[in-house]
């Protein structure tokens, strides 16, 4: 009786579990991953009182944000949009085609990461600033453009 209900047991979690690994895998991607997001824009006065380290670490932050959103304005500005929203079909190919993206996306930001801790140190803070705060306004901008639509 007790290997029965073990089996059973065994059995329906198994069936649970492909069933849920079914779904998620026949979900569509989001166009703008969730993780585009910049938490939170600065003044110049805020940024001149920051050590250099850490304006290092907003200015990368701020590129990965604008390589992820970017190439999609066409189609979105904020992460939730689907392919399947948009009407594309959420076939293997466009699947595929999405995920490739996605993931020359992440080697051209590793590759930029890499070249960023390298030279990145050597420059100017005033000008490291003025980037931060030009790449912050194209965000702010991001926003006002899908008003237009």
């Amino acid at each position: 009786m007790k290997v029965k209900i073990i089996l059973f047991s065994f059995s329906f979690f198994l069936a649970v579990g492909i069933g849920h690994a079914q779904k998620k895998k026949d979900e569509a991607q989001n166009i703008i991953s969730a993780n585009v997001a910049i938490k939170k824009y600065h003044s110049k006065d805020e940024l001149d009182r920051m050590p250099k380290g850490e304006l290092l670490g907003l200015y990368t932050e701020r590129i990965e944000s604008l390589v992820k959103m970017l190439p999609y304005i066409a189609f979105a500005t904020k992460p939730g949009v689907t392919i399947e929203s948009l009407g594309i079909p959420n076939d293997k190919d466009n699947k595929h085609a999405l995920e490739d993206q996605f993931k020359s996306t992440d080697e051209y930001l590793e590759n930029t990461e890499e070249f960023n801790k390298r030279f990145l140190p050597y420059s100017d803070t005033n000008r490291l600033i003025s980037a931060i705060i030009f790449y912050e306004d194209i965000m702010k901008s991001l926003h006002e453009y899908s008003e237009y639509n």
